[in-house]
């Protein structure tokens, strides 16, 4: 990718992109067409409302939400959109983080891009002025039911336009106007529309759906690599992920786990020797068909959130070319509600069976001693991760309740169906910090057991995995302190290149 990105709305902004442009930290820049196409529709804007100026627009010349009814004086249309994102920016609980904002910014002004939401090129060029400065608005969790848009925290990440909020800008946290005088930016006037524009739409739902996938998809492979280690530990069998097996019942998912499977124990000396067991347990068993029914449902959210990228979600929508404005629903966050509650339910699934294989592991099976070290009684072992290991996989079902089952009704009646989006966003990400560790556990302990089958080895590809993770954590001889152990399972989870 070249120093600089041109946000056009001919291209399509797809997750791969995006990770690269959060990944190089890449300038991006409006293109002309995209510049062209703002400006049109702002144009039009501004000439409709002098020629028929008595015609009444929602959220243009009347109040908002249930005050739709109210007619707003010309004279007073920016102050009424100033008065909007100020009154809405009522966002509370824990800060949004850095890399989220980010993605907030940027998914935004791509909205933006397609010309059909009436801003002025220079609000929409303030917003990536924002994003590639690194000044990042302060925007609190709480606050959006993913309906009228994500107003609370939209809101938030808009203020600073108007030089009112807080950034987060070089590890420092300034009053907006402050940080603005850096630059000398003055605060924008918003014009008819602008801030319905700015606080209507799904960008922080979208913007946790996308940073969630990205790293969702980092822990799909780890499981895949993870469970063969386990598989090779516990001493399983190849058997079940024969491609046979896998033809007469062709979920995607599953046949794709299935063959990473089977590439990950080619050439191992353990499947090579002699198995006493007949059958193993389902979590080591079922691998390709709940990992694999994962990955299909990660790809439907996938989907979903990509459809959403190159979407235009503000109200009302502006069709310049038409003569039209439409007042219609695409703020409705329904789509990414269910799609984020799929990702938390799918995520889960990989932690649960993950914690199965650890409890199988530590179960004193198989020619593996109790909790997997040479001493057990004078030493516990890895007996209390598991139980570290339950707790969170207990939590995972309390989240993986359906957030988009919920609704309640909001402005007198007006916005009587709302998605709850957001919750099902801020939920999901946490499932997937969860299951990261979860998979952490599930590593200290394979490579654990992998020490009690030495000097047979597994698979050059699988050794190569033990071989980085003991950089991180050293094998468990005699009892010490864990948690650092659990700490860098994690991270390694996080940060390794699985393939």
């Amino acid at each position: 990718m070249p120093d600089d990105y041109v946000l056009s709305p001919a291209t399509h902004l797809d997750l791969a992109t995006l990770d690269q442009l959060l990944r190089t930290k890449a300038r991006v820049m409006l293109g002309d067409d995209a510049r062209q196409r703002i400006d049109t529709c702002h144009q039009y804007l501004r000439n409709r409302l002098e020629r028929t100026p008595e015609a009444v627009v929602y959220g243009i010349n009347t109040g908002f939400g249930a005050l739709c009814g109210q007619v707003i004086a010309p004279e007073q249309r920016q102050q009424l959109q100033t008065n909007l994102l100020m009154s809405h920016a009522c966002g509370t609980g824990e800060e949004v983080p850095a890399e989220l904002v980010r993605l907030m910014l940027l998914l935004k002004v791509q909205s933006l891009s397609y010309g059909h939401s009436g801003v002025q090129v220079a609000t929409a060029q303030r917003l990536l002025d924002f994003y590639n400065r690194g000044m990042l608005p302060v925007v609190y969790q709480q606050g959006s039911l993913g309906a009228s848009g994500d107003l609370a925290p939209l809101a938030h990440l808009c203020l600073p336009l108007l030089s009112l909020g807080e950034v987060n800008y070089e590890g420092y946290r300034l009053a907006a106007a402050d940080a603005m005088s850096l630059f000398s930016w003055a605060p924008l006037t918003l014009e008819a529309k602008e801030g319905l524009a700015l606080l209507n739409g799904t960008q922080f739902m979208l913007a946790y759906a996308v940073h969630g996938l990205l790293r969702v998809q980092r822990l799909l492979a780890a499981a895949d690599v993870i469970g063969a280690l386990s598989l090779e530990a516990f001493d399983g069998l190849a058997e079940p992920f024969d491609a046979r097996l896998h033809q007469l019942r062709p979920h995607a998912g599953q046949v794709a786990v299935a063959g990473r499977v089977r590439a990950l124990l080619a050439g191992s000396e353990l499947q090579r020797q002699p198995k006493t067991a007949v059958q193993d347990p389902y979590s080591f068993r079922c691998m390709p068909q709940v990992h694999g029914a994962s990955r299909d449902a990660v790809a439907y959210v996938r989907q979903t959130a990509e459809t959403e990228c190159n979407a235009v979600t503000d109200n009302p929508t502006i069709f310049p070319a038409d003569d039209l404005i439409l007042s219609g629903g695409n703020f409705h966050g329904q789509p990414l509600a269910l799609a984020l509650d799929m990702l938390a339910i799918a995520t889960a699934e990989i932690g649960s069976i993950s914690h199965q294989r650890t409890t199988q592991l530590i179960g004193g099976q198989r020619g593996l001693p109790p909790f997997l070290v040479a001493e057990p009684g004078l030493n516990s072992g890895l007996m209390i991760p598991q139980y570290t290991a339950a707790g969170i996989v207990s939590q995972n079902k309390q989240l993986c309740t359906p957030a988009s089952v919920d609704s309640v009704v909001s402005s007198n009646g007006q916005e009587d169906h709302v998605s709850m989006g957001a919750n099902a966003a801020t939920k999901a990400l946490r499932v997937v910090q969860n299951v990261e560790q979860l998979l952490g556990i599930e590593l200290l302990n394979a490579t654990q057991a992998l020490e009690f089958r030495r000097p047979a080895r597994t698979s050059e590809a699988l050794e190569q995995v033990v071989a980085a993770f003991r950089e991180k954590v050293s094998f468990v001889s005699q009892d010490r302190v864990l948690y650092p152990d659990l700490h860098a399972a994690a991270d390694f989870v996080r940060s390794y290149p699985w393939q």
